[in-house]
């Protein structure tokens, strides 16, 4: 993830925004323009921005995913976990009142509004009334007991997403007394604990905030956030954690979650700095984790602390769904196709393997060499015998809190709005996306695929009257052979790893057709290992599984899966042409693609059997390394998408 200097967005393209006096009190929004979704000065502008929650609508099999969650437990969770009941502290009872409440209300809104469910927006609008509703004199909100600032990041968070689809003109004005409140408190009660190493997950609201009411003050509080919180960049300048962590060396600057959460923080600040060092910080900050933690699945090891590149070792639930968040927020401000790559691979590989093929169950910690689940002790930094169960609540309940954000999130973030008008496409999925661009013209792009299963992707433009506006088009960083055509013309210059622009003017019914075609690759890993990849998924060996209850619970029991059928195989690759060893076949694509019988793609290998290769303290060996001597017959394998495979083999030894 690479990029030179001159190709950093610029900071000097800003509207022309009413500028508060710097002497009016904290809050005061009489004055406030219209609010715009631009950043306003004195902020960087940023190449993208994320559209209002309800402008991208998921279709064909994303809706159906999304579904699928609300039909698990996503959408019953509050029936069955009592931290989530009636009683919850952010329900006003007396149970619990810490981040559960908010962490849950920050997947469900985008959830229910997405998919227009009116039980579900019930649901999620008992969780807002309470909050919008109780919010004291002084200012302050949430559950009187809990005076930790943590929590309240995550509902101003969710609180965002609510405003957005719904305009409840109740949102802003408890954000601006609860910002005059927290602004008066931080000298004496300032940060601690979590909220020390998640500050720019406020920041993210405060900048939200800012470009509606344009109140000067909540940029000096973001300041003082930062200068009381952990700035993330700087642990990366001469990084200390280079293996596992164990023991004394576990502590929440090591912690997966903390890291996926400030992945994002360079990329918050640079907007108050407009300082590129900040930038370059970012950059780093993930170079270093990829060279010591990185996992094929996309995201970085994380069985509660920094786990290494064994693939045998964990990452966490929550580490998915919020490297997923500080990916989308990174996209926006860099305008960098690279970190959309990284997105779409946790999206279509990290985060539906880590559930049951109808979302009633998740794992605390999934592995890429997941070969055996079981209540059982691993080889964790931290982590419990339960981690990677599938089940209600395995090791900690934060994840079932916390799961899901995910996929709507992702939903919506398929499409964002440049910064000079127009739209780009993010991530491709079935969709439909409307928004306002150039010259104040409604437009509404459609989206017709079945990517990432499937290389063809559609656009029909409709703009209400013919409009000149840039369309983005990200040409992933494998896509070498990409095409598109407008209204059957080819565009020329096509580059992967970057956004496409096609600035034209738009009719009604033009349509664009875009081509990745998804040849089969390789990428190396631990001890010489390789993982097989196609378009944005990666394969995984398939592997027999039977799926017995360890703990009985009606709706959500916990579930171990053990392997029916080998998993020990080295693949037999080509010498000269590897990928040629490699055939793929699409299968139609049916209610549950990401479940082993249901996978909507396959690959057939050669592989021969390494016997000396077993578990090792209930987990898959460290990888043998290639090329791996072995006189065992020669099978033909098949492989299927990470995320359909709920057991796996994801990095291979290789022999010849």
């Amino acid at each position: 993830m690479e990029r030179r200097p001159d190709e950093w967005p610029s900071v000097d393209n800003n509207e022309a925004y009413l500028q508060y006096p710097p002497d009016l009190p904290f809050g005061d929004s009489s004055r406030s323009p219209t609010a715009r979704m631009k950043n306003r000065a004195p902020l960087a502008a940023t190449p993208y921005r994320l559209l209002p929650l309800t402008s991208v609508r998921p279709q064909g099999w994303l809706k159906r995913q999304l579904q699928i969650q609300a039909d698990g437990l996503s959408g019953h969770v509050e029936e069955i976990w009592k931290d989530l009941g009636p009683e919850s502290g952010w329900l006003g009872g007396t149970g619990e009142g810490w981040e559960r409440g908010p962490y849950y209300l920050d997947g469900l809104v985008p959830l229910a509004y997405l998919l227009d469910d009116p039980v579900l927006i019930a649901r999620a609008r008992k969780w807002v009334d309470w909050t919008l509703s109780n919010q004291r004199p002084d200012g302050s909100i949430g559950p009187v007991k809990d005076t930790d600032w943590w929590p309240k990041f995550v509902m101003l968070k969710a609180l965002t997403q609510y405003q957005e689809a719904t305009g409840d003109p109740r949102v802003i004005p408890l954000m601006e007394r609860y910002f005059a409140y927290q602004a008066a408190q931080l000298d004496q009660n300032p940060l601690r604990e979590w909220a020390v190493w998640r500050w720019q997950d406020e920041a993210l609201t405060l900048i939200w905030l800012y470009n509606r009411n344009g109140d000067l003050k909540l940029l000096n509080l973001i300041r003082k956030l930062h200068d009381q919180g952990f700035y993330w960049p700087d642990q990366f300048k001469d990084f200390a954690f280079k293996e596992k962590n164990t023991g004394k060396e576990c502590m929440l600057r090591t912690h997966g979650v903390n890291n996926s959460q400030g992945l994002k923080t360079g990329a918050i600040w640079w907007q108050i700095t407009k300082d590129h060092a900040d930038l370059d910080g970012l950059y780093n900050q993930f170079r270093t984790l990829d060279k010591y933690h990185l996992q094929p699945s996309g995201v970085h090891s994380g069985d509660e602390h920094y786990a290494g590149l064994d693939p045998s070792q964990g990452t966490e639930l929550c580490s998915v769904v919020e490297t997923m968040f500080s990916l989308e927020q990174i996209v926006a401000a860099t305008g960098d196709a690279t970190f959309a790559d990284r997105l779409e691979k946790i999206a279509y590989n990290s985060l539906p393997a880590t559930f049951t093929s109808d979302m009633w169950g998740h794992q605390y910690d999934q592995q890429a060499n997941q070969v055996l689940v079981s209540r059982a002790k691993r080889n964790w930094s931290t982590n419990g015998p339960d981690s990677n169960l599938f089940g209600l609540e395995p090791n900690f309940g934060c994840c079932l809190a916390n799961m899901h954000q995910g996929w709507p999130k992702f939903a919506a973030s398929l499409w964002m709005a440049t910064n000079d008008d127009g739209l780009a496409a993010i991530a491709y999925a079935p969709s439909e996306v409307t928004g306002v661009v150039r010259g104040g013209v409604q437009v509404t792009i459609v989206e017709e695929t079945d990517y990432p299963f499937r290389k063809d992707i559609r656009l029909t433009v409709n703009p209400r009257r013919p409009a000149v506006f840039p369309l983005d088009l990200r040409i992933p960083s494998w896509a070498s052979a990409a095409s598109v055509r407008v209204n059957g013309k080819p565009i020329a210059g096509l580059k992967p790893g970057t956004f496409h622009r096609i600035e034209r003017r738009w009719r009604q019914g033009d349509k664009v057709e875009i081509a990745f075609p998804m040849d089969v690759r390789l990428s190396h890993w631990y001890h010489d290992s390789v993982a097989v990849e196609r378009g944005p998924l990666i394969y995984s060996l398939k592997i027999g599984e039977r799926w017995t209850k360890v703990t009985e619970r009606a709706q959500a029991p916990d579930w171990a899966v053990e392997p029916t059928t080998p998993w020990n195989y080295a693949l037999l690759l080509d010498a000269v042409h590897p990928k040629n060893s490699l055939k793929a076949e699409e299968r139609t694509i049916g209610q549950y693609p990401f479940s082993s019988e249901g996978a909507p793609v396959v690959l057939k290998a050669k592989a021969r059997r390494l016997p000396g290769w077993t578990l090792v303290d209930n987990s898959a060996g460290p990888v043998p390394f290639s090329p791996a001597s072995s006189t065992e017959p020669i099978e033909t394998v098949v492989l299927i998408p990470y995320g359909s495979a709920k057991l796996r083999v994801t990095a291979f030894p290789v022999t010849q």
